[in-house]
């Protein structure tokens, strides 16, 4: 018997050439010429279909149904430019089988018809011609391609009297099972026994035909001598007439006791007593599986499991639901990484190097990600906290997680948890439910192939909760560092150590995720970018990858920062870049479909056509608007794309002094803040010169423009009060300064968040004074000078400071 090859390769994508190439001349009295005419055949390379469920042997016929894409366009060239391919037998169930995974003999097959079908699978009819050996695999793109060599069988010759008596046993054994009990041999079978005279042609029919085990199929093809080919053959028959013979006692000793409660017990003692028969002679398909778990570095507890399942297995029939339920078990053992561990790259100057140049800015969070890269490379662990990544969308986040992976050499694995709500999501179903499989935290590490890959859990703020339990609880488990490394999920029921995976979470906001599980993360802040940052992710990554996916590589077109950051303001309005991509793809077709046209394309974008690139801006940009009239204050305030100006204007009506008026579409928080400003300036009118009857005879009414957009937050405390103190006591505020500060009763500037994008949006629309609380000094001090040239900051403690200065000294008394 051969023995079915079974090597370690690695596939290479070079060389796959077309099937066009090999031209096939025709069958000459039902032999192949293999003559090379003007050297386009070269039988040394051949593409070939891998089958699952059949062997095809030289000179015999087979029909197949092609499901598999590779093959389906394999078939397809086939069809428009060649005849023959190759087919070897695929010994695992992948999708993409490796040269391990495939025998070594096939045969070289003539297609004599393809049939599509309406389900977009193919039923090709194919008749084998040549045998073949597959020496090595040299592609699996666009489908598989290996190189090859022809071997020519050894046929006996015409009246060779071993042969003759050799086929009469075969003849004689075939009667045998045939007359063991009806049924026992298929009647295509005996109708080729009574009617096929050629004893080589009969027994390479048998070999395709007589049901047997495609193991026992490839050790027959793998014989390249006819003669010897059909001792093997004979020996299988002889086998099966002993199991006929067998299987026709049990079918007289019990037949008078089958009823149908009795049927499965019958079907059991059958399938026992033809193993006890066979013995260890067969080779099955739990064999082959115990023989790879082996070759495993399986924990001493997971091989126990393992060994009693496959067990289990042997003692039961293949046609019991539970034989399936046990199979995928024990293959899911097996398909996890146990102990294969990839080899880190602990340098952090090469991880710099690689943030940097993925990722411009972030520049605090990238010193977060190397302080944690260098606990693991000290301590060699990762007992430290998860990090999670929190931000707008578009800002980087999940990409981020693929940088640190490349930059480790570690294999990266993301799965999204955005509208998960079932708990056997994390831990997997018991396996005694029908449809069970294990969790995405295990099938994520069977996907990986390793054991410490970078594991990115996305939108974890989006996970939700019903009857069907709390992802967020059983995510505990998986990012508790002083519990992942016994992992248990219910499906595989056995634990499973998780504490070499580097977990990385990303959300869009942290309220949403349940405290406990945000105790066992460290939240890193992406707030966003500024203009400057955009404008530079823009030159660097967005518009280098929008050529090349518009095949614009050699065009000489550029976008200057001028005009990019003129594209930023007013087509686009977010934290991250993501609209900002959309909109450079926009500008990208133009070009291409001008230049395809033959256009002539400009060297540069100029501002004045970016609306015939674009449209009508989608925005106006933030302006300050002057301080001509009374009770209009320009202030600060951030949102999820970034800072703004806010505008904040009073007036007074005529009335008894008690009615306070807000409008703007105003939150509650923003709310409580303008009347905190109002008890403000009638508990201090004396000092600000403001009379009690002018208090008394006049309604205030406070408004935010843009009342369509929600507005909420503190932070337009002094604004208010500011914008409140300019109507009653008739003083203008001064020219190009903006506010922003919560306030107290008692009149204390309280200290607010987002520092930064807040000063950026106010240099923006050309303001030059900024009023903060000066405990946010800390925070202007942390920010880069380049953003911070031609701004002049006042700090203050008490409202009465910040109105002494906003206020001009002029009163007007009209």
């Amino acid at each position: 018997m051969s023995k079915i090859k079974n090597n370690n390769f690695e596939a290479s994508n070079e060389d796959s050439r077309n099937v066009s190439t090999f031209v096939f001349p025709l069958i000459t009295d039902g032999m192949l010429d293999f003559t090379i005419k003007d050297d386009l055949f070269n039988p040394k390379k051949l593409p070939f279909i891998p089958t699952k469920d059949v062997v095809l042997f030289p000179g015999m016929s087979t029909s197949l149904t092609v499901t598999r894409k590779k093959s389906l366009k394999l078939l397809k060239e086939v069809q428009e430019r060649a005849r023959y391919i190759g087919v070897f037998f695929q010994m695992t169930t992948s999708e993409n089988p490796g040269e391990d995974e495939l025998s070594t003999y096939g045969a070289l097959a003539e297609v004599l018809k393809v049939l599509e079908l309406p389900d977009g699978s193919c039923n090709v009819i194919m008749n084998g011609k040549k045998l073949l050996k597959l020496n090595r695999l040299i592609t699996t793109l666009p489908y598989h391609t290996g190189e090859v060599e022809v071997v020519e069988e050894k046929v006996p010759k015409p009246g060779n009297q071993k042969m003759h008596i050799l086929m009469t046993n075969i003849k004689e054994d075939l009667q045998k099972i045939a007359s063991s009990y009806e049924g026992a041999l298929p009647t295509e079978i005996s109708f080729a026994v009574a009617n096929f005279v050629e004893d080589a042609f009969l027994a390479t029919y048998l070999c395709a035909s007589f049901p047997m085990s495609n193991y026992e199929r490839i050790c027959l093809l793998n014989n390249s001598d006819i003669y010897s080919r059909t001792v093997y053959l004979a020996k299988i028959i002889n086998r099966k007439v002993k199991l006929s013979q067998i299987k026709s006692k049990i079918l007289r000793d019990t037949s008078a006791e089958i009823n149908d409660m009795q049927r499965k017990h019958f079907l059991m003692t059958e399938m026992q007593s033809i193993k006890d028969e066979l013995g260890d002679s067969t080779q099955s398909e739990i064999d082959e599986l115990i023989t790879f778990a082996n070759t495993k570095n399986l924990p001493p507890k997971v091989e126990d499991v393992f060994m009693k399942e496959a067990n289990k297995l042997q003692r039961m029939s293949d046609q019991i639901a539970d034989y399936s339920v046990i199979m995928t078990y024990l293959h899911t053992l097996l398909d996890l990484p146990w102990g294969n561990t990839t080899r880190d790259n602990l340098s952090l100057v090469n991880a710099q190097k690689v943030l940097d140049r993925d990722h411009f800015g972030l520049e605090k969070v990238k010193e977060r990600i190397l302080e944690h890269l260098a606990v693991l490379k000290l301590r060699g662990d990762m007992k430290s906290p998860i990090l999670c990544f929190v931000g707008p969308p578009g800002v980087g986040k999940t990409s981020l997680g693929k940088s640190i992976a490349y930059a480790l050499h570690r294999e990266y694995v993301r799965v999204s948890f955005g509208g998960l709500h079932d708990e056997a999501e994390i831990r997997g179903h018991r396996k005694t439910y029908v449809g069970a499989m294990p969790g995405r935290i295990i099938k994520g590490l069977m996907k990986a192939g390793t054991d410490n890959p970078v594991f990115v859990l996305d939108e974890i703020d989006k996970i939700g909760s019903d009857f069907k339990g709390d992802p967020a609880s059983a995510l505990l488990e998986v990012l508790d560092p002083e519990q992942n490394n016994a992992f248990h999920d219910n499906y595989l029921d056995v634990d499973y150590d998780l504490s070499k995976v580097l977990f990385i979470a990303t959300a869009n906001t942290i309220s949403t995720i349940a405290a406990p599980l945000r105790d066992r993360m460290e939240i890193i802040d992406l707030s966003g970018y500024i203009l400057e940052e955009k404008v530079e992710i823009a030159e660097r990554h967005l518009l280098p990858k929008q050529r090349t996916e518009h095949g614009l590589q050699d065009v000489k077109f550029c976008i200057p920062k001028k005009v990019m950051a003129e594209i930023i303001d007013k087509y686009t309005r977010e934290s991250g870049v993501r609209l900002l991509d959309k909109r450079l793809a926009k500008i990208m077709r133009r070009i291409a479909w001008k230049t395809a046209k033959g256009e002539e394309i400009p060297t540069k974008l100029l501002s004045a056509e970016l609306e015939t690139y674009l449209g009508k801006p989608d925005y106006d940009l933030d302006k300050y608007e002057g301080n001509q009239y009374y009770g209009v204050v320009t202030g600060l305030a951030w949102t999820s794309v970034g800072g703004c100006i806010l505008y904040v204007e009073s007036s007074l009506s005529k009335g008894k002094g008690e009615k306070l008026t807000l409008t703007g579409n105003l939150g509650d928080v923003m709310k409580e803040s303008a009347t905190l400003a109002y008890q403000y300036i009638k508990g201090h009118a004396d000092e600000l010169g403001i009379s009690q009857e002018m208090l008394e005879s006049n309604n205030v009414h406070i408004h935010c423009p843009e009342g369509a957009t929600p507005k909420d937050g503190p932070s337009a405390g002094i604004t208010m009060v500011t914008s409140l103190a300019s109507t009653f006591c008739r003083r203008k505020v001064r020219e190009r300064i903006a506010m922003t500060g919560e306030i107290s009763l008692r009149g204390r500037v309280l200290p607010i968040g987002g520092v930064k994008e807040k000063i950026l949006a106010a240099k923006r629309a050309g303001i030059t004074d900024l009023v903060l609380c000066a405990e946010n000094r800390k925070d202007v001090e942390e920010i880069s000078d380049q953003y911070l040239k031609g701004l002049n900051f006042h700090y203050f403690t008490d409202v009465k400071e910040v109105l002494d200065y906003a206020l001009l000294d002029k009163q007007d008394k009209s």
